[in-house]
């Protein structure tokens, strides 16, 4: 039986599989398209299940905005090597996975993995990419953000990707927002302000600025103090609104913000990077 390239551009269109692999299994299967995904999908697992113990740390992040402007989000789609993560394919499988949950609003990974995708679910689809580019590929991270307006931001090579939402919508904000995520993927920020660091850290900055004063010999009823400013050092380097302006670092981002529009803060952001 002949298969047609009419044939094969459906079946890839459908699974995202290669356009070998595609043609591979219409042949097998004599043009039978639903036989032809099971084939496909078989061979997935089996290379899925022979490099379930592999480290997926290299991949792809992207981020994106709803039309609406008020959902943003970020993923990460990880796979081996450095060589799959930078194939426009992948960037491509990558990027139709973003969309599906910017055009669903997801809520969370789970949500993602089971929204339909070319009348397949997402995890479905990456388990197909397992076997037809015969490296682990997983969804790596997936987080979201909903405001009153919402900016994102892909760092060249897509290792890093920033979302962020304000209080307040606008034109006027757009190019605060669009200052706000990359500084966010330049700075890395560990939380958005001070009140949002966790007990742990506290303590564990504090005991680490404690030791460091005991070990220059400082007295030891000075320790406390001497922790106490360098936890606020940490404060201006690794809370957003506190770190100081990437491109005027004669102000903080909070102030920043004031200066843009009164009452104007971040609620939130999300950062995914690649190490």
């Amino acid at each position: 039986m002949k298969i047609t390239a009419q044939q094969v551009n459906e079946l890839r269109k459908s699974t995202g599989a290669g356009m070998m692999d595609c043609k591979k299994a219409l042949v097998e299967t004599e043009g039978d398209m639903e036989k032809a995904i099971d084939v496909l999908r078989k061979k997935g697992q089996k290379v899925a299940a022979k490099r379930a113990d592999r480290d997926a740390t290299e991949g792809v992040v992207l981020s994106k905005v709803s039309a609406d402007k008020t959902y943003a989000a970020v993923v990460m789609v990880n796979c081996e090597t450095d060589f799959v993560a930078k194939n426009s394919d992948f960037i491509g499988f990558t990027q139709s996975i973003l969309d599906v949950a910017i055009s669903n609003k997801a809520k969370t990974a789970d949500d993602l993995n089971n929204m339909d995708l070319n009348g397949r679910k997402v995890e479905e689809l990456i388990l197909d990419q397992t076997g037809v580019i015969g490296e682990k590929i997983q969804l790596g991270h997936f987080e979201i953000i909903e405001a009153e307006s919402v900016y994102s931001y892909i760092h060249p090579g897509n290792r890093i990707a920033t979302i962020a939402g304000f209080n307040k919508s606008g034109d006027n904000l757009a190019d605060a927002g669009k200052d706000i995520v990359m500084q966010i993927a330049a700075m890395d920020p560990v939380s958005l302000s001070k009140d949002d660091v966790s007990e742990d850290v506290i303590k564990r900055e504090i005991e680490i600025g404690m030791d460091q004063a005991r070990q220059e010999g400082k007295p030891e009823e000075m320790l406390e103090k001497i922790a106490t400013g360098k936890l606020n050092k940490f404060y201006k380097e690794n809370t957003l609104l506190n770190q100081s302006f990437i491109k005027d670092n004669k102000m903080s981002v909070s102030q920043y913000l004031s200066n843009v529009e009164g009452d104007l803060t971040i609620t939130g952001f999300k950062r995914l990077a690649l190490a």
